[in-house]
């Protein structure tokens, strides 16, 4: 389940394949959440339900809601654990700067849909997933947080979100309903 690559005196370890990754995210699906013990365990938690990185690509709340905005509009369609983007959302995704075809040559799966801890729905991953995290960043619509995997969406990032998607993002995960232990 486990590789071990040597980096001179250093290992490093990393999962065996896709397959192991798969295998554990359908776990979770079933795994009980860890209790909240304190105020700041709380915000963490919370922040990262709202929006966090899962590896290279959005997840959490904001992730579902892009997601679902995306399908709804006519730019993505699911079938069992993949996305496909549709001839509007190649197009979407070309005025949005993203390279298509590059992703596509990529040796990475092209759209993998993972699953979201938090929302226990899938979110948008592969080489599709990051460039549209990246390309967020870069527009500077999202920002990550000074520590961690959490990331809020920007002033500048809630207005293209209503604008391109027509949905409306919260500033903060403070704005949602409170997390629950």
């Amino acid at each position: 389940m486990v590789e071990v690559r040597a980096h001179g005196r250093h290992r490093s370890y990393h999962l065996a394949g896709p397959e192991v990754a798969r295998a554990i995210e359908s776990l979770q699906r079933i795994a009980p959440r860890q209790k909240v013990r304190s105020l700041r365990a709380a915000s963490t938690a919370h922040a990262l339900d709202y929006a966090r990185f899962c590896y290279d690509h959005l997840a959490g709340r904001m992730a579902i809601e892009l997601v679902d905005a995306m399908t709804t509009t006519g730019l993505l369609t699911l079938t069992d654990d993949q996305f496909e983007l549709t001839e509007q959302g190649i197009s979407w995704f070309g005025e949005l700067g993203i390279d298509i075809a590059a992703l596509r040559a990529a040796r990475r799966s092209f759209a993998r849909a993972c699953l979201d801890w938090s929302e226990r729905r899938p979110h948008l991953a592969g080489a599709t997933g990051a460039a549209l995290a990246g390309r967020f960043l870069e527009l500077g619509w999202i920002e990550r947080a000074a520590h961690g995997r959490a990331v809020t969406p920007t002033p500048a990032g809630r207005v293209q979100f209503r604008r391109i998607l027509g949905i409306e993002i919260s500033a903060s995960p403070a704005a949602r309903p409170p997390f629950s232990a």
